[in-house]
C-alpha cells in the first residue's frame, strides 16, 4: 500500500461519516445510493435512500414499480431523468441479469444512467474491482494536492486525472481507497473552505506550497444559462383543480403541473378570456437548474375556463400529492396551503 493510500484510509478510519451505504456490500443498495448523490447533498438524500431501500429492497421490487410511484417518491430531489433511468436499468437487471445485479465494471457501466465513475464506486465497494473513482470532490482534491492546471472539463484534463487516479490506487481494498478520497475531498479539501491544518496530505500538497489552492481546479468552459418564463394557470373551483402531464423530452418529464404558458419574455402577451377571472397572481419566484433559470408565476382562478386542452385532467385538489409534481409546485403547494 502506498503513502497516499495509507494516509488516507487512515484518516479515513478516523474520520468517516457514518452512513447506511458504507455499512453494506449489497451493489443495488449501492447503486441507489451513488443515483440519488448525483447533484444531492447528503444530508438530503439520505431520507430518500431509506425511503427507496424500505419501499424497494430488491432491484426488482424497483423494476416491477410503476413509474410514477417512483417518481412520486422522488419528489423534490431534482434531475428526474435519475429517476427514470433508475427504473430503466433495473428492469434491465430484472429481465437480462435475473435479477442478479451485475458484478463487473465493464457490465455496470452498460447500465443506463452510469458512467465511469459511477461504474467504479459500485465495482469497487460492492466487488472489490480496483477501479478508480473520479468525481468533483477527487478532482478538485488532485488538482490542489499535484497542483494541476490542466482543465478538469477537457478531454485531457480528464485523461490525466484519471490516469492520476488509476496510479493512485493500490488492489489491496481499492473500496476503502476510493471512500477515503471522496471523504476527505468532501469533507477536508472543501471548495471555499479547507481545512488544511487538518489534511493527511498537508505536507505533500504543491498548491498549498505554491500558494494556488483557490485556483485549482482549473475549468475552461463556462456554462450558458437559459432564461425561461413560466406561467402556471391555477384553477380552482369547488375543491377541484386541472393539472396536465409534461410529456415533451425536456425538464420534469412524466411529471405533472398546473396547466402552463410558456413566453419569451416576462409578461404575457397574448388575450385570453380567461384572464378576466383572475383573482391573484403570486410574485415571481427564480428556480434555479443547472442550465437554466426559471421564471414562474402562478397565476389563480375561481372559475373554470369555458374551453380547456385535452391534455388538461380535472382533479380533485386533495388528490394532487398522488401526482409527481416538480419541486417549485410542491413547495409552492407547501407554502400557500391556505389558498386552497
Amino acid at each position: 500500500m502506498n503513502d497516499f493510500t495509507l494516509l488516507i484510509t487512515n484518516w479515513y478510519r478516523q474520520n468517516k461519516r457514518t452512513l447506511p451505504w458504507r455499512e453494506t456490500k449489497n451493489p443495488y443498495w449501492i447503486w441507489l445510493s451513488e443515483i440519488i448523490l448525483q447533484q444531492t447533498r447528503v444530508d438530503q438524500g439520505l431520507a430518500y435512500y431509506n425511503t427507496f431501500v424500505e419501499k424497494y429492497p430488491t432491484v426488482v421490487d424497483l423494476a416491477n414499480a410503476d413509474e410514477q410511484s417512483i417518481l412520486n417518491d422522488w419528489q423534490g430531489l431534482g434531475y428526474y431523468s435519475r429517476a427514470r433511468n433508475l427504473h430503466f436499468s433495473a428492469k434491465i437487471i430484472r429481465d437480462q441479469y435475473k435479477g442478479q445485479f451485475p458484478p463487473s465494471f465493464d457490465e455496470i457501466i452498460q447500465l443506463k444512467g452510469v458512467g465511469k465513475y459511477t461504474a467504479a464506486a459500485i465495482s469497487s465497494f460492492a466487488f472489490g474491482e480496483k477501479q478508480a473513482v473520479v468525481d468533483g470532490n477527487v478532482y478538485r482534491l488532485l488538482s490542489r494536492v499535484f497542483d494541476m492546471s490542466t482543465p478538469i472539463d477537457s478531454t485531457k484534463g480528464q485523461k490525466a486525472f484519471q490516469e492520476l487516479a488509476d496510479a493512485l490506487i493500490t488492489a489491496q481494498d481499492p473500496g476503502l481507497h476510493n471512500q477515503a478520497i471522496m471523504e476527505l475531498g468532501a469533507t477536508i479539501c472543501s471548495p471555499k473552505k479547507p481545512n488544511c491544518d487538518q489534511c493527511p496530505l498537508n505536507h505533500m500538497c504543491q498548491s498549498k506550497q505554491q500558494n494556488t489552492i483557490f485556483e485549482r481546479p482549473v475549468k475552461e468552459k463556462k456554462t450558458k444559462v437559459r432564461d425561461r418564463y413560466f406561467h402556471y394557470l391555477v384553477f380552482h373551483c369547488q375543491n377541484e383543480t386541472f393539472i396536465e402531464q409534461r410529456t415533451t423530452k425536456d425538464i420534469w418529464q412524466n411529471m405533472y403541473q398546473f396547466p402552463l404558458i410558456e413566453t419569451g419574455m416576462k409578461e404575457i402577451t397574448e388575450e385570453k378570456d380567461f384572464w378576466k377571472s383572475q383573482v391573484r397572481e403570486s410574485p415571481q419566484f427564480l428556480h434555479l437548474l443547472s442550465h437554466q433559470r426559471l421564471h414562474v408565476i402562478f397565476h389563480h382562478f375561481d372559475t373554470f375556463p369555458k374551453k380547456t386542452k385535452p391534455s388538461w385532467n380535472r382533479i380533485n385538489m386533495g388528490d394532487i400529492q398522488d401526482f409527481p409534481l416538480p419541486r417549485i409546485i410542491d413547495k409552492y403547494l407547501e407554502d400557500n396551503s391556505g389558498l386552497f
